[in-house]
């Protein structure tokens, strides 16, 4: 059951760069309405169980958890956009980056990273500037999308750090409604600052819509929430790396994306210096929970 699970979690967070760049509609409605109807699909039951603990927040919850909306928000704003700019395939490994981003914050804040995180962010850094690179000679439309990805993978690291501060109290069902409800509020002054149009849109864009919440947002994402549950965060962690080629063959099969080989050595760059981060990250984890 697990394994059909990740699976399942895996083809959904796969899927959703490919689904969004094929998605006839600006950046910042898909990004709305894809918040917005996870958080009335996620909250919906929270809200009959438990309404009374929506009006009990402290100020600690309340702050990290707009923290984490307001992160989550430019994050889907600049990923969104990067899918539509540069290749999915791209697009996805750069916004990968968010363990490398935890790793380099934890870093600015005193915590020295061993040896092999180091040289992990370094494989990680050197894919981006490969991938950089091939796009630089494509089209400064594709670079300008890459940039947009590294940028979204930055403050999804800040959606995740806000977000685990607040779950500390918060269940998840209240903390992912208040989130993707503050997000979506977020989203919407975006929209109305950038004159991006609400409902205005081609019919089949609102199937691309709902494919990528049910895709990414509610099956992917709740799936691994689930699975942290049951098995350890590393492994999940691990699982949501396959993300990178799993978008990849996606984009490739339905919509034709070709890529240079250099991108791929770049997108297998990234994937192995984030599985080094990762793994030194868990195994440091277990020494600090042992007492070592």
């Amino acid at each position: 059951m697990i394994f059909f699970l990740a699976l399942v979690g895996i083809l959904g967070v796969s899927a959703s760069g490919p689904i969004m760049a094929a998605t006839a509609a600006p950046a910042l409605t898909i990004a709305l309405w894809r918040n917005v109807f996870g958080a009335v699909v996620l909250g919906t039951p929270t809200l009959i169980k438990a309404p009374s603990r929506f009006g009990s927040l402290t100020k600690q919850e309340l702050k990290y958890t707009v923290i984490a909306a307001i992160a989550l928000a430019f994050h889907f704003a600049c990923f969104v956009t990067s899918v539509k700019l540069t290749s999915v395939a791209a697009a996805t490994a750069l916004v990968c980056l968010q363990a490398a981003w935890i790793a380099l914050f934890q870093w600015l804040r005193g915590s020295r990273p061993a040896k092999p995180v180091l040289l992990g962010l370094g494989a990680a850094l050197l894919g981006v500037v490969v991938i950089t690179g091939f796009d630089m000679g494509i089209s400064k439309e594709a670079l300008l999308g890459d940039l947009l990805a590294v940028v979204g993978g930055a403050l999804a690291a800040v959606y995740t750090l806000a977000g685990s501060k607040a779950r500390n109290t918060l269940s998840t069902g209240v903390y992912t409604s208040l989130c993707y409800g503050f997000c979506s509020i977020v989203l919407l002054v975006l929209c109305l600052a950038f004159q991006q149009p609400f409902v205005n849109i081609p019919p089949e864009a609102w199937w691309g819509i709902i494919g990528v919440t049910v895709a990414a947002q509610i099956f992917g994402h709740t799936i691994f929430n689930y699975l942290l549950a049951t098995i350890s965060p590393l492994v999940v962690s691990m699982m949501i790396l396959v993300e990178i080629p799993g978008a990849a063959l996606l984009a490739g099969f339905f919509l034709k994306q070709e890529l240079p080989a250099g991108t791929y050595a770049g997108l297998g760059l990234i994937l192995a210096g984030l599985a080094i981060v990762i793994l030194q990250q868990g195994r440091s984890s277990i020494k600090k929970s042992r007492g070592e």
